[in-house]
C-alpha cells in the first residue's frame, strides 16, 4: 500500500465496498471536509478506468457535493495491491462496522462474500469483533428473496418482519409477499407472522409426499382460489412421516452415510454448512415446516464438521465423530449398571475369580493399588440408580456376611478392599491375616471372590469379558428407569426401540415425532398401557457384547479380542 494524492474524476466506487445505505447522507461530513479537508485518506485500488473505491464512500459522496460548489482538490488515498478481493471486503467492512451503521443487508453480502471465500463463522467474527451470534444473524438473511430484501430496503417492511421471514422457506416467502402485494388481502407482521408460519393450522395437499389416495378423511376446498387442505393433520403426519421414513432409507440404501432429519420447524441453514458429495461424507439433510412442506437437502455436512476434517487432514490425526450415538452421561450409567451386574455374578464362580484374581496379579489393573472400585460418577440422578439397583443390593449383602466372616465391626461400612492408610484398628494386615487363617478353604474362596468382585474395574474391558463368558442377562438386575430415559437423546436409537417395541409402522409414523413422544411410546409398551411386539425386552446397550441402532454407535468399553472367546471356562 502506498499513500497518493488523486484527482476526484479517476476515482469511482467499488462495487467490493460493502456500504449499499446510508451513504449519501453526507451533509455533516461535507462541512468538515469543506473546513478542515480530508482528515482520512481514502481506500482505494486501480482498476481499468483508474480507481476504485473500497472504503470511503461517504467522504467520496462529500467531495463530489463539494465539488459542484467548485471546490475540487486532489484526494489523499491509500492505494492497495490489485487482485486482492477479500482483503478488500474486510478493509470496507472494518471501517464501516465502526462507523454509520450499516443496514443488515450489507453486512449480510459482505459477511456471505467472505464466507464464500473459506472463511468460518468464527473466524469472521473475531475478525471484526463482533459476536458470532451477530454474524449467523446476518447469514441468514440469504434465505430471504429478493423483493422482500428490495421491499425492506425501500423502508416498507419493518426489521422485525425481515428476521422472522428468515425462518421461513422460500415458498412461504413467496406466499407472503404475494399477500403483501395484494388489495384485499392481509400479510401477517409481528406474533401473527409467526403464527402464520409456525400454527400449522392449514396444511395443503401439495406438501403431501404420500399418493393422497392413502388419506381418507375430508378434504377442504377454498372457494375463492385452487388451494385445498388436509383437515384432519393427525393423519395427515402418520401418513407424511411414514413416506419421510422411506425416503431416510431409500437414501441410505443409495449409499449415504447418514439422513439427518430435523426437529419440525427447525430451519437447515446452507450458510454454515458446506456441500460435501456423498463418497466424501455428504449427509441429506431433511427440513419439515410446520405446514408439512419437506426438503432434502442433498450432501452437505456442518461448518464445524467441514473445519475438523480440513484440520484433521492437515494434522494427519483421525476426525472425532460429530454427535456420538451415546451422551458421557449415558455412558456412564450404562457402564456402571452394567459392571455392578458382571461383578454380582462373579460371587458365584469362586473358580473364575481365583484365576482372574492371578490374573490381575499378574498383569495389573487400573485398580490393583490395591482398592475397591467406588463407582464414581458426579451425576445425582446416576448414582441413585446405581444405589437403588438389584445387582448392588446382592452386592451389598454378600458383604456384611464377609465382613462378618472377618470379624469387623459391623459400624464400619467401607469396602472390604481398601488402602491400608485408610485401616481402622481391627483392620491391620496381620489381623485379616490372621482371620484368613482360621477358616476353612471354602470360605477364605469366598471371601477372595467377593474381594476380586470388589476390585472388579468399572468401564474395563473385563466388565465385557466376563459378561460375555457368563452369558450375563441384564433384564434380571436392571430395568429401564427414569434416569435412562433422561440421559437417552438420540431421536434416531429412540425411533429404532420404538421400532422394536411398537412395531415399523408406528415407528414409521413416528420418524419425526419429538424425542419425549417417542419415550412415551417406548414406557407405555413397558408399562402395559400399549401393546408391545416383543415380551422381555432389554435395550441393545445392555447386551454383552454392548450393541447400538445406529452407525454413530460408541460404546463406553470396548470388548475383548477374539482370544477372550476362547478362554478356558471349565472352572465356571
Amino acid at each position: 500500500m502506498k499513500l497518493q494524492h488523486v484527482d476526484l474524476s479517476e476515482l469511482k466506487l467499488s462495487p467490493l465496498n460493502v456500504r449499499k445505505k446510508g451513504g449519501k447522507d453526507v451533509g455533516d461530513l461535507a462541512a468538515s471536509i469543506r473546513s478542515m479537508g480530508v482528515l482520512q485518506p481514502l481506500l482505494i485500488r486501480p482498476n481499468c478506468e483508474g480507481y476504485e473505491i473500497v472504503a470511503g464512500q461517504r467522504r467520496f459522496n462529500a467531495l463530489l457535493s463539494l465539488a459542484q460548489e467548485g471546490q475540487s482538490d486532489p484526494v489523499p488515498c491509500i492505494i492497495m495491491e490489485d487482485g486482492d478481493d477479500a482483503a478488500a471486503i474486510e478493509a470496507s467492512l472494518a471501517e464501516n462496522v465502526a462507523r454509520l451503521p450499516m443496514d443488515e443487508i450489507d453486512q449480510y453480502k459482505a459477511f456471505a462474500s467472505l464466507r464464500e471465500q473459506g472463511l468460518y463463522i468464527d473466524d469472521i467474527a473475531a475478525r471484526f469483533g463482533v459476536t458470532t451470534r451477530l454474524v449467523e444473524q446476518r447469514l441468514a438473511i440469504a434465505g430471504i428473496i429478493p423483493p422482500i430484501l428490495n421491499a425492506y430496503r425501500r423502508d416498507e417492511i419493518s426489521a422485525d418482519t425481515l428476521r422472522t421471514l428468515t425462518m421461513a422457506t422460500p415458498r412461504q416467502q413467496k406466499e407472503w409477499w404475494k399477500l403483501a402485494r395484494s388489495d384485499d388481502q392481509y400479510a401477517p407482521e409481528g406474533y401473527l407472522l409467526r403464527e402464520w408460519l409456525f400454527g400449522g393450522a392449514q396444511i395443503p395437499l401439495a406438501n403431501a409426499l404420500f399418493d393422497v389416495a392413502a388419506y381418507d378423511a375430508p378434504v377442504v376446498s377454498d372457494l375463492f382460489n385452487e388451494n385445498r387442505y388436509f383437515s384432519d393433520v393427525q393423519k395427515f403426519w402418520t401418513l407424511q412421516n411414514t413416506a419421510v421414513a422411506k425416503a431416510q432409507q431409500d437414501y441410505l440404501d443409495a449409499g449415504w452415510c447418514e439422513v439427518v432429519l430435523l426437529d419440525i420447524g427447525e430451519r437447515f441453514s446452507k450458510w454454515d454448512h458446506e456441500k460435501r458429495g456423498k463418497m466424501k461424507g455428504g449427509k441429506v439433510f431433511v427440513e419439515l415446516t410446520y405446514d408439512g412442506e419437506v426438503t432434502f437437502h442433498e450432501g452437505y455436512v456442518s461448518a464445524k464438521e467441514a473445519k475438523r476434517a480440513n484440520a484433521a487432514a492437515q494434522t494427519g490425526e483421525p476426525q472425532k465423530v460429530e454427535r456420538p450415538e451415546l451422551t458421557k452421561a449415558m455412558q456412564t450409567y450404562l457402564g456402571l449398571h452394567r459392571h455392578a451386574a458382571v461383578r454380582t455374578e462373579l460371587l458365584a464362580r469362586p473358580g473364575i475369580a481365583l484365576r482372574f484374581a492371578a490374573a490381575h496379579i499378574i498383569a495389573g489393573s487400573g485398580l490393583w493399588t490395591i482398592e475397591a472400585e467406588k463407582q464414581r460418577t458426579d451425576n445425582t440422578a446416576i448414582g441413585e440408580s446405581i444405589a437403588a439397583s438389584t445387582a448392588m443390593k446382592g452386592l451389598g449383602e454378600e458383604g456384611s456376611r464377609i465382613r462378618a466372616l472377618l470379624g469387623i465391626d459391623e459400624s464400619d461400612d467401607r469396602p472390604v478392599v481398601c488402602h491400608a492408610s485408610g485401616f481402622k484398628e481391627g483392620r491391620s494386615l496381620a489381623g485379616i491375616f490372621r482371620s484368613l487363617l482360621a477358616m476353612d478353604d471354602a470360605a477364605v474362596m469366598r471371601v477372595l471372590t467377593y474381594a476380586m468382585a470388589e476390585t472388579l474395574e468399572a468401564h474395563s474391558h473385563a466388565v465385557e469379558a466376563l459378561g460375555a463368558l457368563f452369558g450375563t442377562d441384564m433384564r434380571q438386575w436392571w430395568e429401564p428407569d427414569q434416569a435412562f430415559f433422561d440421559l437417552l437423546r438420540d431421536k434416531a436409537a429412540l425411533n429404532a426401540m420404538v421400532r422394536e417395541l411398537a412395531g415399523a409402522a408406528t415407528a414409521d409414523a413416528h420418524s419425526t415425532s419429538t424425542a419425549k413422544v417417542q419415550k412415551k411410546i417406548i414406557t407405555d409398551c413397558l408399562d402395559g398401557t400399549r401393546t408391545r411386539d416383543v415380551e422381555g425386552w432389554m435395550p441393545r446397550y445392555m447386551r454383552f457384547p454392548a450393541e447400538g441402532y445406529t452407525g454413530r454407535f460408541c460404546p463406553s468399553a470396548p470388548g475383548f479380542d477374539a482370544e477372550a472367546d476362547g478362554a478356558d471356562t471349565h472352572a465356571a
